[in-house]
């Protein structure tokens, strides 16, 4: 009862098939949920943010600010005070006044000196202001900043677009490599049942007393170990998917639905050359830092020079006090700062970043050579690769006509099951020779595409120019 039930449920759940993907819609949705990708594009983000950022260097600064002090005593200032902190004050002059001050003291009975003695700030002082200070001239600094901040955004999307490629090439790997073990596999099972018809032929024919004990072994040996090499493509098919399908992010196997694929030629070589030479974003990453390192030249260089700067100032609250009554509401000033010795470290810097100039220069001289180098070298694989699978066209058709041959004369007691054997594993490994050449070649190719920054191009190679293959 509980099998009938198990096998009712089956027939009602339907079985989760992932749809057939082409190749361009793959790109498209690595570009678009790749996680590794989006994390670029956030780093181009904050790069533009800071570059953004950069620019407010040009603008005042204006701050608002309040300060309460507790001072020991009140502020207070007498007539003692003033008339002794007075030239006069010690001169004879000075002492008759003090004198006479003393006199009327003495003879109404009024200090005098407490009488006339002023509040000038109490204990507590609460002042409030709005500040300003607006640069003229830093001696290039700020523009050298922006300079930095505008080649860190390069650099960033320079990035993005070399992770890009490099996403293509992963793609191209993995994608193809399920079309490759895909077809392997399909070469494996015709061979293990070519051999399953050779065995049963075998068989009949051993009870016929047409051949010997060991002809039937030989084809029954020869059967079980292609059932074991069918298997182990199936396990290759399985692991190539799973690499596909978390790459593509699906919940189910991936399927591909684009074949493998030759050309009958590719463009010269010094065309990918030239291109990969103008557009590699690694190359456009160095020009970046170059940029950056003349920034902090110029950053160096400033510092040698004065800042000018404007500033202003407006008391928002006034204590009522006298030192805050006497004080001005407003004031407004330019500033001069020159720098006279500096303890930053100016020179070795300034230094520094000409080192780093110097740096680029080499790296991005070497970087064209490895280029070129690598370029030339996956040319010349994709055209090794397409010769050697036009040049086992013949052995494929020798292939095909040495096994049936071998066969019929198994068949006709002409051919030993040996035979029969080599000539369907010569076969099979002719088409997976063939197969191997053409994943080879889309390789290279998607490689050439890719640091040539002719990705979009992949389709007129495949759709339009492309020679499906066949086993």
């Amino acid at each position: 009862m509980v099998k009938q039930l198990t096998i009712a449920l089956l027939a009602i759940v339907p079985t989760v098939h992932a749809a057939p993907v082409s190749f361009n819609d793959a790109w498209h949705t690595v570009v678009t949920t790749n996680d590794g990708l989006a994390a670029d594009r956030a780093s181009v983000e904050q790069a533009q943010y800071m570059q953004d950022a950069a620019k407010d260097l040009y603008l005042p600064k204006v701050t608002i600010g309040a300060n309460y002090t507790r001072l020991d005593n009140d502020i207070k200032l007498s007539p003692s005070d003033v008339f002794d902190s007075m030239p006069a004050s010690n001169t004879a002059a000075g002492q008759a006044l003090n004198k006479i001050i003393a006199d009327l003291t003495q003879a109404t009975g009024t200090d005098f000196n407490s009488l006339f003695t002023a509040n000038i700030s109490d204990r507590d002082v609460f002042t409030s202001s709005i500040r300003a200070i607006w640069p003229i001239f830093t001696g290039g600094r700020i523009s050298a900043a922006q300079d930095i901040a505008e080649g860190k955004t390069d650099q960033a999307k320079y990035m993005l677009a070399m992770q890009q490629q490099a996403k293509f090439e992963d793609l191209s790997r993995f994608y193809f490599g399920v079309v490759l073990a895909k077809n392997v596999l399909q070469t494996r099972t015709e061979v293990e049942n070519g051999l399953k018809r050779h065995y049963q032929d075998a068989v009949k024919l051993e009870q016929q007393g047409q051949i010997a004990r060991v002809e039937r072994l030989q084809a029954q040996a020869a059967y079980d170990k292609a059932k074991v090499e069918r298997q182990k493509s199936l396990r290759d098919l399985e692991i190539a998917q799973v690499a596909l399908t978390q790459l593509l992010k699906q919940s189910t196997p991936a399927t591909p639905s684009t074949g493998l694929f030759i050309n009958n030629s590719l463009p010269p070589m010094s065309a990918f050359v030239d291109k990969t030479l103008a557009t590699y974003p690694g190359l456009r990453i160095l020009d970046a830092k170059r940029k950056q390192a003349g920034g902090l030249i110029d950053v160096e260089k400033g510092k040698y020079y004065p800042e000018v700067y404007v500033y202003g100032d407006y008391n928002l609250h006034n204590s009522g006090s006298l030192a805050a009554t006497m004080a001005p509401d407003w004031a407004v000033g330019v500033g001069v700062s020159v720098p006279l010795i500096d303890n930053s470290g100016r020179s070795g810097k300034l230094s520094a970043a000409h080192s780093m100039v110097t740096q680029v220069n080499h790296l991005q001289a070497q970087a064209q050579q490895d280029l070129t180098v690598l370029v030339e070298k996956t040319y010349r694989e994709a055209k090794q690769a397409l010769e050697e699978y036009n040049g086992l066209a013949s052995s494929l058709s020798l292939a095909h006509e040495n096994t049936r041959l071998r066969e019929k004369a198994f068949g006709q007691g002409l051919s030993t099951s040996l035979d029969v054997v080599d000539a369907e594993l010569f076969l099979a490994s002719i088409k997976t020779q063939r197969l191997a050449a053409a994943y080879q070649y889309v390789a290279c190719l998607t490689r050439l595409l890719a640091i040539s920054g002719e990705m979009n191009t992949f389709k007129n190679y495949q759709q339009h120019q492309g020679i499906e293959v066949k086993l």
